[in-house]
């Protein structure tokens, strides 16, 4: 099990909030994460809802900018985010591009080079990164959860479903909910998985839940003044697919509310307490 070094830890709600990293075998390289160890993880393994991040975005933006520390020490729920893509790879421009490269590995195991030794995000989330976690914190590995917010939104949905036994509830802000149909997803899909659209399948929330859903309600929270909505997230698409199949969905769109941390700290407890009610019911 790979150690972990500790940048930095600081008292937060009667909780600490830490920032960590370690050489990853996922990615091939150095990754950081944080994590939010609300008070009741001194004596006890407490469930845990990982948030993955958007584009541009660090293992800290979250932490900073969602005001998520205090409900979750209330609910006593642990709070983990990695980074959003491998850094300093070496690969040539890999940080050329806000929307695909460094900070914008979208959650997927990349299958062309050079990206396919770095860019092993789902490997990472899904694998790795649970193992450090439940290792090294007083994480409840049989109590997770997943959110995330646009390319993270994605994220979370996309491990979701592939993984409806694993994650006990799911949630997303904004998501990038159908990343075949609109241009991030066809500038980057291309490139990490290359050509072959069966491969692209298993990163599109959209077609996933045409063929499996997850036992639970996903709560997705949208705010119809998102710079985003119409050419890059399209949740109308996910919202059709998940009522031809059968899929529980609570799609809350939300006027005058745009794409930024402004919006998804106005609903962070909502989210909460939406995955506290799964993680703490899966434990009684």
């Amino acid at each position: 099990m790979s150690a972990i070094e500790t940048i930095s830890e600081q008292r937060c709600f009667a909780g600490t909030q830490g920032f960590y990293r370690h050489l990853s075998t996922s990615c091939a390289g150095p990754m950081r994460f944080s994590v939010y160890q609300p008070p009741q993880a001194r004596e006890r393994r407490v469930p845990v809802l990982y948030y993955l991040a958007g584009l541009t975005c660090t293992e800290e933006t979250f932490v900073i900018k969602a005001g998520a520390q205090r409900i979750a020490a209330e609910l006593g729920i642990m709070l983990v985010a990695p980074d959003t893509s491998p850094r300093g790879t070496g690969i040539p421009d890999e940080a050329a591009d806000w929307e695909f490269g460094t900070a914008a590995g979208f959650y997927l195991d990349a299958t062309e080079a050079p990206w396919s030794k770095f860019f092993n995000m789902y490997t990472y989330v899904v694998r790795e990164l649970p193992a450090i976690v439940g290792t090294h914190f007083a994480a409840d590995l049989d109590r997770e959860g997943i959110c995330g917010h646009s390319m993270g939104g994605h994220g979370a949905l996309t491990i979701a479903l592939q993984n409806p036994v694993r994650y006990r509830s799911v949630s997303a802000f904004a998501p990038i909910v159908a990343p075949s149909q609109v241009p991030w997803g066809r500038k980057a899909f291309p490139r990490y998985l290359g050509e072959d659209r069966s491969r692209w399948d298993r990163y599109d929330a959209t077609r996933l839940v045409q063929s499996r859903q997850f036992p639970g309600t996903i709560l997705i929270d949208q705010g119809d003044a998102d710079k985003f909505l119409t050419e890059q997230l399209r949740p109308e698409l996910f919202e059709a697919a998940c009522r031809a199949s059968g899929q529980a969905l609570s799609l809350r769109r939300h006027p005058g509310y745009d794409h930024s941390y402004y919006f998804i700290a106005t609903f962070m407890e909502d989210h909460l307490r939406h995955h506290a009610a799964a993680l703490h019911a899966s434990f009684t």
